[in-house]
């Protein structure tokens, strides 16, 4: 009868079995069609990245065919993964696709799915010049804002629209391969059930032998990003979010490993306290000629980088606040982050601890009553704070600054701003209401220690009307950063009027650069920050040359009062740095972590491997033209002390020893 075509499936007496081996596997033709599509689109993704961002950061045609060969490698392995659900819905209704609506919708979605992760990964390359990476894990951890973000920064009605008819258009392209004739045999339970073994048995071959970073065969950070797949990236971040240092990285004994952290720190000076329990506390005792109890403001600013800084060589005069204050001040000329993240760069500024991978501690369970720059300026009679433009939910700031002795005012408590968007205040109201907190903490009689995270530079790129080089949309990155500038210069002048503005150090610093761009594994020229000490009645200006992180800057701040205090921190007072004596500079970028000591640096990375590099940093502005690396034979020497950085750091933070 004609109306059994419209059964799940034939009755079996129905069908006629014949048909040859080729008619039996014909169930499995959607799914070869879909993986192909799969294949087609990576490879799409794969060349327009290249001609979007690789040519211009080096990567040459002739090493295209190279990473596209090895790019449809990596896209096959991950095709295990992602289609095995569609090996399952194909193995236990094979009649679906003979439904053809049905059949249709099923694979619209699909290949709808297919198309966005494929624009997500365009505009997520565009401004991390990156493969998907724990930076995509963060963000999906915080679905408002960045949302949010999303949709104030990119055109997503009409990309949806175009993903949405693009599917549409590929479906009904494909549908001679997508649907299965009414009349076609039907395969045997046996048949189907001995695909499904056989595809579960290759997808958990593939999770023991294969990851996401096993063909990055290039000596290229780039080419290795366009030959990776996105997916598998995604979920290899996602997998190593919270590792166990010891498992994947490399380790050594770990009291030798003690033994060398504690020689290299010992070079800063101060006196370790109670080494025979483990405990890396140093006292550092009273100098009368510091400055003494002065107020300390610490204005983080986002996304700063020194390439846009007049004051480090910038020639488009994008930063004439900054560069006023620096001629009073004094200048650090080579300060760097510790990573590309905020809560990268808070975690160094206010714990002065390695940026342990691959997550910041600000994230990490168990980082209440840990050692913090708050906590040791409350011992020292000041009243810590900590002032956000935006939700401090976000990225757990609220509850680590919470637990660490410091009180919090954010946009919770900012109801009526004159502008916002949906990271938070503008720079202007976020610098009102802490002059307005400053105010009420100087009215208490004692002195204030606050640190401060702006958000206005950041997409959307969103800002207040009225403000001169500044269009209140639009304006990219520049006027992100011109922006910033006008609301610092603003809250200096303000600031400069409040009877507490005389015996104020105010500390102006990055949290990160603006993206990590460039071949190299670890660009440094993208780490390089501002960082300017301000204090006009007590400060006469002057020029540091001395490499310093993060992570030095509470200790440096701390040595310039004079205060004596105990903390087991990581950083060194940089101005009373031994002249000669090399620094040991710590960076973390996505699972990798470094240690630069001179011109060596050594890249510690999963799968417990090391390798070192000569860096060469040239004169001028911040840029991959005044950047240099190139491989050297391993330094064990330094190797050991990378290891004993972030191997310790590790073990002290995980069994709860810094405090």
């Amino acid at each position: 009868m004609e109306t059994t075509t419209a059964l799940p499936w034939p009755a079996r007496s129905a069908v006629r079995t014949g048909g040859g081996a080729a008619a039996s596997w014909r169930w499995l033709r959607p799914l070869a069609t879909l993986v192909g599509v799969y294949l087609a689109l990576c490879a799409g993704v794969r060349l327009l990245l290249w001609w979007a961002f690789g040519r211009a950061g080096g990567v040459s045609i002739a090493e295209l065919p190279a990473i596209c060969g090895l790019g449809v490698v990596n896209d096959l392995a991950q095709a295990v993964y992602l289609f095995l659900p569609v090996s399952l819905l194909l193995g236990l209704a094979p009649w679906l696709p003979q439904r053809r609506s049905v059949f249709a919708a099923v694979a619209w979605m699909i290949v709808a799915g297919m198309l966005f992760i494929g624009a997500a990964e365009y505009f997520f390359f565009e401004e991390f010049d990156s493969r998907f990476n724990l930076v995509a894990v963060d963000y999906l951890i915080y679905p408002t804002e960045v949302i949010g973000n999303i949709d104030e920064s990119y055109p997503v009605g009409p990309v949806l629209t175009a993903i949405a008819l693009a599917a549409a258009l590929i479906v009904f392209a494909l549908r001679p391969y997508l649907f299965v004739e009414a009349s076609a045999p039907a395969p045997q339970w046996r048949q189907r059930m001995v695909a499904l073994l056989v595809h579960g048995a290759l997808t958990a071959a593939m999770a023991v032998l294969w990851t996401a970073n096993t063909l990055d065969v290039f000596g290229d950070r780039l080419a290795n990003e366009l030959a990776a797949n996105g997916p598998a990236r995604f979920f290899s971040a996602l997998r190593t979010n919270h590792i166990d240092y010891p498992s994947f990285y490399r380790t050594g004994d770990a009291q030798v490993m003690f033994d060398r952290l504690v020689a290299d720190l010992g070079r800063g000076g101060g006196s370790f306290v109670d080494l025979p329990h483990g405990d890396l506390t140093r006292r550092h005792n009273a100098n009368p000629a510091g400055l003494g109890r002065l107020n300390v403001v610490v204005l983080v600013e986002e996304s700063l980088g020194a390439e846009f800084v007049g004051a480090y060589g910038d020639r488009r005069g994008l930063t004439p606040e900054f560069d006023r204050l620096a001629q009073d001040g004094v200048l650090f000329t080579r300060a760097y982050a510790t990573g590309t993240r905020t809560v990268r760069g808070l975690e160094a500024l206010t714990a002065s601890l390695p940026p342990i991978p691959s997550e910041s501690i600000v994230k990490r369970p168990g980082n209440e009553d840990i050692a913090t720059w708050g906590k040791v300026m409350n011992r020292l009679g000041y009243q810590s704070s900590f002032l956000y433009g935006g939700y401090g939910a976000f990225d757990n700031m609220n509850h680590y600054f919470g637990s660490n002795g410091f009180a919090i005012l954010d946009r919770a408590r900012m109801p009526k701003p004159r502008f916002a968007n949906i990271w938070g205040v503008s720079d202007e109201d976020l610098l009102d209401n802490a002059l307005d907190w400053f105010d009420a903490r100087a009215a208490d009689g004692r002195p204030f220690f606050a640190v401060i995270m702006s958000a206005s530079n950041h997409k959307p790129f969103t800002f207040p009307e009225g403000v001169p080089g500044v269009p209140p949309q639009g304006g990219g990155r520049l006027a992100g950063v011109r922006y910033a500038d006008h609301a610092l210069g603003r809250f200096i002048r303000m600031a400069a009027r409040k009877p507490w503005f005389r015996d104020t150090l105010f500390v102006i610093v990055a949290d990160h650069g603006a993206r990590v761009y460039g071949r190299a594994d670890l660009p440094l020229n993208t780490y390089e920050i501002p960082l300017l000490f301000y204090a006009p009645a007590h400060l006469a200006p002057r020029r540091v040359d001395t490499p310093t992180s993060q992570i030095d800057v509470a200790p440096t701040v701390l040595g310039l009062l004079g205060l004596a205090y105990e903390a087991p921190f990581f950083g060194q007072n940089v101005l009373a740095w031994p002249e000669g004596e090399p620094r040991t500079l710590l960076f973390n970028h996505n699972h990798d972590v470094a240690a630069l000591q001179g011109d060596r640096l050594c890249i510690l990375g999963l799968r417990k491997t090391a390798h070192c590099q000569r860096y060469t940093r040239l004169p001028g502005a911040p840029g991959p033209e005044t950047t240099r690396f190139a491989p050297i034979a391993d330094d064990p020497a330094l190797i050991d002390l990378a290891i004993a950085y972030y191997q310790t750091a590790y073990t002290q933070f995980t069994e709860r020893r810094y405090r």
